[in-house]
């Protein structure tokens, strides 16, 4: 596969089989994709990557964090800036909205809504969860290095045959992430990634998040 092939089949997937790949897969990508570059070769990345009970312990866990003390953990950071502007706040509300039609779930359908996005806690169904931390001391380019990391995963899923779903969202549990992933002192939880065989009759992997045209976000001089 071209990487031009892998980069265009990727998409978030939030619906998978629930057979998990196998554990030498699993473990050769997260070793491939370490060849993703990083500042002064700090490599400042950490991966967990839990299935079977220890995974279900987990989202057990967080679904009761969720049920019995929302708001409890205070989130590592804010994924979104505050009082977010456009262009970008345009783009995420029809990302969302593209999102939940692919689903029929009206935008007055809250309950529809809310319990959509509690999938995310679920990790979609998938079999694998990989979670990212790096040290807390670290600065945003190894956040940078962290995320190239990261979409070297992904593109490497791609051509095994499987997909993934980055998420930010897990970021909201670090004390629940820490106690089951036995975290140190300094590890930061970055972000989740759902792991698995993508579900392609479901109909919410058919969504293809819209993009900008070339002119709107590239300037070229001297070509």
């Amino acid at each position: 596969m071209l990487v031009s092939e892998a980069v265009a089949h990727r998409i978030s997937v939030r619906a998978f089989k629930p057979h998990a790949p196998p554990a030498d897969l699993v473990a050769g990508l997260i070793e491939k994709a370490a060849r993703a570059p990083s500042g002064g070769n700090l490599q400042p990345w950490r991966v967990y990557a839990l299935t079977g009970a220890p995974l279900q312990s987990l989202l057990v866990d967080v679904a009761a964090v969720i049920t019995e003390r929302p708001r409890t953990e205070a989130p590592e950071y804010d994924v979104y800036p505050k009082d977010l502007w456009d262009p970008y706040r345009t783009r995420r509300f029809q990302a969302g909205e593209d999102l939940y039609a692919t689903l029929g779930i009206e935008r007055e359908n809250k309950t529809g809504r809310l319990a959509q996005f509690a999938n995310n806690f679920r990790l979609f169904g998938a079999p694998v969860g990989l979670f990212f931390t790096l040290d807390r001391r670290m600065g945003s380019p190894q956040w940078s290095d962290l995320g190239m990391y990261m979409q070297t995963l992904m593109l490497l899923a791609v051509e095994a045959g499987l997909d993934t779903c980055a998420q930010e969202a897990w970021c909201q549990f670090p004390k629940t992430l820490a106690r089951h992933l036995e975290l140190g002192a300094h590890e930061m939880v970055f972000s989740g990634m759902a792991l698995g065989y993508r579900d392609e009759a479901h109909p919410i992997n058919s969504l293809r998040t819209r993009r900008e045209a070339l002119g709107e976000f590239a300037t070229f001089k001297g070509f």
